[in-house]
């Protein structure tokens, strides 16, 4: 089996190595190399072209938010995941925007980190459902945030759909599991969403976490 390739970035060597041990742990990855600041990250990435960039957002030289921009212009190829102490919406927003692929709180479970990686990999996105319990509130009082529950009528299937895109995974893992093609996945996410006028994945898994679906994840 090809192993997934991560590079790691934080400027606390502890911390990198506590990671290096416990990616490499599973049998499905394995971690190339690893950067002590934003510069480092940059120029190592763009040399090994990592499957997976796991990047701290407090470097030295240049701090994760601008190094995941501009490595995203060199190299648009490569997975970025935040892994971050920082909670607050607004940054997690920053980095969705520089590119980032997932969002995942230092304080969380390092199974979180792990599921956020194989996620990324697959062509999904990730974001820890911590972040969404912080930040429900304010969707849910938006005017035009997600409808109400008891308005909208969702199947059986477009329910499955969304809750397996909320806890991470790519359309393509989830036609796997339901044995089913990407496009009709793609179908069921977009007629969910727009019953439900969600816009983003970050306002699907706001609204998920609302629904109490990532309870058991």
């Amino acid at each position: 089996m090809t192993k997934l390739r991560v590079m790691l970035a934080d400027d606390h060597e502890t911390v990198r190595e506590g990671l290096k041990m416990i990616v490499n742990a599973q049998d499905d990855m394995e971690v190339i190399s690893v950067a002590s600041d934003g510069l480092e990250a940059i120029a190592q990435a763009q040399q090994l072209l990592p499957d997976v960039l796991v990047m701290d957002i407090s470097m030295p030289s240049l701090n994760g938010l601008k190094a995941t921009q501009k490595l995203k212009e060199l190299c648009p190829q490569v997975r970025v995941v935040t892994l971050s102490r920082h909670d607050g919406d607004g940054y997690v927003q920053q980095l969705l925007r520089a590119g980032a692929s997932g969002y995942v709180l230092k304080q969380s479970a390092s199974t979180e980190l792990l599921h956020a990686i194989r996620a990324v990999a697959a062509g999904g996105k990730y974001l820890d459902p911590k972040l969404a319990a912080k930040v429900i509130d304010t969707y849910t009082g938006r005017p035009n945030g997600p409808r109400s529950p008891a308005k909208v009528n969702l199947s059986d299937r477009e329910s499955e759909v969304l809750r397996d895109i909320a806890r991470g995974y790519s359309n393509k893992e989830i036609a796997a599991r339901l044995e089913l093609s990407v496009k009709t996945i793609e179908v069921h996410k977009a007629n969910a969403m727009r019953k439900l006028n969600l816009r983003s994945r970050i306002e699907l898994v706001r609204y998920a976490m609302f629904q109490g679906w990532l309870e058991d994840n």
